[in-house]
């Protein structure tokens, strides 16, 4: 597949199996690939997320760690895809462009790497030289030297590192700290929504912890902020009926 269309991504001029090598000087992006959300200091999200961000929104040259993938990595991608930003995932094979447009992301504007392979930093390094947001879930632990080498094309580009998993010194960081789905009753009834408690922690001006319910998803299949006294059961109680294990994904 070619750039602006949902599917595979080839980097260009990727190295020999087993060899990592970066750009020295980022290529200038295509025309119009990164001409998003304008040039402000944050990219937007979704307004049931603002309150979770410090800036009410994603800051351009950090780098955002969700705990796991799931609808919350997506979610958070929404807003600026919608807005025209280019989005690229790596290394996520369970990403369905279904999911992701469901929420709001442009599916003409979503790069899709579902196995980097061995060079996937220079390949996560083309991605950030062409795109404002992308989501990476790291095929390993990630080595000091290419973290610092991605943070550098990060805070050249102006983007923004999403990562699903962790990434020791990431700005922000987010969790589901706990979820309730609503729609079972004793042994019978169907999943209708989600409800999750979401926490945001991090470095600097992040480092207030911030928690928030949140619909994740709602009954429309979209995100919303959901009101702890107006929920259909006790948050400090296992509600009946509740299903173990089950957990929100993102395909």
């Amino acid at each position: 597949m070619t750039a602006g269309q949902p599917g595979s991504f080839a980097a260009p001029n990727a190295p020999a199996p087993g060899k990592t090598e970066f750009p020295s000087a980022g290529p200038a992006p295509a025309p119009g690939l990164a001409q998003g959300p304008g040039t402000g200091s944050a990219l937007p999200v979704l307004p049931a997320l603002r309150g979770l961000l410090p800036r009410g929104g994603l800051a351009r040259g950090s780098v955002v760690a969700v705990a796991e993938f799931g609808l919350l990595c997506l979610a958070l991608a929404a807003a600026a895809s919608a807005d025209g930003a280019w989005c690229g995932i790596a290394g996520i094979p369970e990403a369905g462009v279904l999911a992701a447009a469901a929420l709001g992301l442009d599916a003409g504007r979503i790069l899709l790497v579902p196995d980097p392979g061995p060079s996937w930093p220079q390949v996560v390094a083309s991605l950030l030289d062409g795109c404002e947001l992308v989501l990476l879930r790291p095929p390993a632990r990630v080595s000091a030297q290419v973290r610092h080498r991605l943070e550098a094309t990060l805070r050249r580009g102006r983007g923004v590192l999403l990562v699903a998993g962790d990434w020791p010194g990431a700005q922000l960081r987010l969790r589901v700290a706990s979820q309730r789905w609503t729609g079972l009753g004793d042994g019978h009834g169907r999943l209708r929504a989600c409800c999750a408690e979401i926490t945001a922690d991090g470095r600097g001006e992040a480092a207030m912890t911030r928690t928030h319910w949140l619909w994740l998803p709602g009954e429309d299949g979209g995100v919303a902020m959901a009101d702890p006294a107006d929920l259909p059961f006790d948050i400090d109680e296992e509600p009946p009926g509740a299903a173990p294990g089950l957990r929100v994904v993102g395909g």
